[in-house]
């Protein structure tokens, strides 16, 4: 791929952990590059060593890695493979990282409990890399916790490219966000796709992950319905909001989100919902099991073009948000 003259670093050098393997290789698909070589050796007692099979001397290096299930393996591979990147002299390096676990850790909410998101930001500058990229923060402060330049990514446009058509063949469509703090990007979200937007109120109890749907702010009597999230973790949100709507009259549900993290026993609630199609991106890899559970419901969109054009254009030194004409 020929390069910009005036790139400040030598050619790009992709670089696949082993958490996003098919992810990484359409990345590198679209960029016309192949992945480089690295040895990735799980010792008996779960040490990892990452060993370069080439010296990335100079080399603007990209590690694709995200730190979804098995999380602490994911993450120290990530955090060994920069260092080790780092100690070899790369001339820039970037941890491309489609999910990243941790993120709803962003605050004290509750007395004696540690901020997390901080100091995985923390331990990814000091591993050594000099960017980051990543998808769809669950809270946008997060940003504030890396003090590397870095691309925060969407996939708003990925998720409004699909549905927008398919508004159109639904009935008196309206767009419903799980929750209220989701509520700015599901009113953009609305406005896009050109729908009305409905908000469910929920509380979440403060000494366990369970959730339970309050109230809905809106009609969605006899109409379809886009319900819309950032995360689907077990599953508890979603189906305390599909019951709901349902309670209130609407028709077909579909239910659209970014990461896919589907812990435990969150395939099963989702196969049981009466949900007509379940839109998702590839930021956290489905196992075919999974997959197959869902059956044809079950749409994956894929990031792999976003995060090549931009790290294209991070390469090159030119504008992001001229992607999105910002």
């Amino acid at each position: 791929m020929a390069r910009s003259e005036d790139a400040m670093y030598g050619d790009i050098k992709l670089f696949a952990g082993t958490a996003s393997p098919d992810l990484a290789q359409q990345i590198g698909e679209y960029l016309e590059l192949p992945m480089t070589g690295r040895d990735i050796v799980h010792y008996p007692n779960d040490n990892l060593l990452v060993r370069l099979q080439q010296s990335v001397r100079g080399q603007d290096c990209y590690v694709i890695q995200g730190t979804s299930r098995p999380v602490h393996r994911n993450l120290m591979e990530l955090l060994i493979t920069l260092q080790t990147l780092r100690l070899d002299s790369a001339g820039r390096i970037t941890a491309v990282i489609p999910y990243l676990s941790y993120a709803r850790s962003d605050k004290k909410d509750q007395p004696r409990v540690p901020i997390v998101a901080r100091l995985v930001a923390d331990m990814i500058e000091v591993a050594g890399a000099d960017r980051y990229m990543t998808l769809d923060l669950h809270a946008g402060q997060i940003q504030g916790f890396f003090s590397i330049p870095g691309d925060v990514l969407t996939t708003f446009h990925i998720l409004v490219d699909y549905i927008k058509p398919l508004c159109k063949k639904l009935h008196d469509p309206v767009v419903v966000t799980v929750d209220l703090g989701f509520a700015k990007r599901g009113r953009n979200f609305a406005e896009r796709v050109n729908t009305p937007l409905a908000l469910i109120e929920k509380r979440r109890g403060t000494k366990d992950a369970k959730t339970e749907a309050i109230t809905l702010v809106g009609n969605v009597e006899g109409r379809d319905v886009i319900l819309l999230d950032d995360e689907v973790d077990t599953a508890g949100s979603v189906k305390n909001a599909v019951e709901l709507l349902k309670k209130e009259g609407a028709r077909d549900i579909y239910l659209a989100f970014v990461h896919a993290v589907l812990s435990d026993p969150a395939v099963e609630r989702l196969a049981s919902l009466p949900l007509t199609g379940i839109i998702t991106t590839d930021t956290v890899p489905i196992p075919l099991e999974k997959k197959e559970q869902l059956g044809d419901k079950l749409t994956i969109l894929s990031v792999a073009p976003l995060l090549g054009e931009v790290i294209k254009r991070a390469h090159e030194g030119r504008s992001v948000g001229a992607m999105f004409n910002e």
